[in-house]
């Protein structure tokens, strides 16, 4: 029998008049890497904002651990075992990595405020275990260099690396990674392919991601799901993915697109 993390039943969401996700269902396996690729607008973002409980889901069910996830809270989604990363970086500018990352522990913590204000033993025991935690998805990561500098005076590809060792810290059974290679160059990227498979390897953290760069998605991921005008098109591997004919019109508007540029010599 296969090891279902997270299940996805015929999920639909509206916004107005806007069916933004139609009838999607997926499941994704415990330690694999799985991801959603299609064009823009093809409501991958919003699937993972239905896993993560931004927005609730007009029909359809979610479960994490075979247990219904829409019946979560929003901020309940990070203590289940679930982190996230966005297309666009959210962290404390005016606050060193280091305390960027501690933010990510807030979910373990077990002292109460009089214990904190005090800083009692227990108190103590639980800061040097939170750094502790810190300090090996610094190593991991090789963030060693810049624990303390404010990140706010960081290039993006960096802020891109510390954003992603905070859902770290989480200690995530998955990790919702929404487009990691957004915004990096050729070698930053390459840095991330290592990043993904470091983590799945080394921390047995499940991914799902959503991404655009094919390259990064064939070489990191075990299985695809492609969609399309809210819709999946296709799940597979990624070779298998990249040959189906609803992939290819979804992405360029026609089978007979493919075989022009094959005519034409372009592979």
């Amino acid at each position: 029998m296969t090891d279902v993390l997270l299940s996805a039943r015929n999920i639909g969401v509206r916004f107005g008049g806007v069916l933004a996700v139609n009838d999607v269902s997926f499941d994704v396996q415990r330690g694999e890497v799985l991801t959603l690729i299609g064009p823009n607008g093809a409501g991958k973002t919003t699937v993972f904002n239905l896993i993560s409980r931004i927005h609730d889901p007009s029909t359809g069910t979610i479960s994490f651990e075979g247990k219904p996830l829409t019946r979560q809270p929003p901020h309940r989604i990070a203590a289940l075992g679930i982190a996230r990363t966005f297309q666009n970086i959210e962290l404390f500018e005016h606050a060193s990595v280091l305390h960027n990352l501690l933010v990510g522990r807030h979910t373990h913590r077990r002292t109460g405020v009089f214990h904190d204000l005090f800083f009692t033993p227990g108190a103590r025991a639980a800061e040097i275990d939170a750094r502790e935690k810190v300090e090996r998805v610094i190593d991991l990561l090789e963030l060693q260099h810049h624990r303390d500098a404010m990140v706010a005076g960081l290039p993006y590809g960096v802020r891109k690396v510390v954003e992603l060792a905070r859902a770290l810290c989480t200690e995530p059974k998955l990790l919702l990674l929404d487009e990691p290679s957004s915004g990096l160059n050729v070698e930053e990227t390459e840095d991330m392919a290592f990043w993904i498979q470091d983590i799945r390897a080394e921390l047995g953290v499940t991914v799902l991601m959503v991404e655009h760069d094919m390259t990064l998605v064939s070489r990191v991921s075990d299985r695809v799901v492609a969609m399309n005008q809210g819709e999946v098109v296709a799940i597979g591997t990624p070779a298998q993915v990249q040959r189906d004919a609803r992939v290819v019109e979804a992405y360029l508007g026609s089978t007979d697109a493919v075989a022009d540029l094959r005519r034409e010599g372009v592979r």
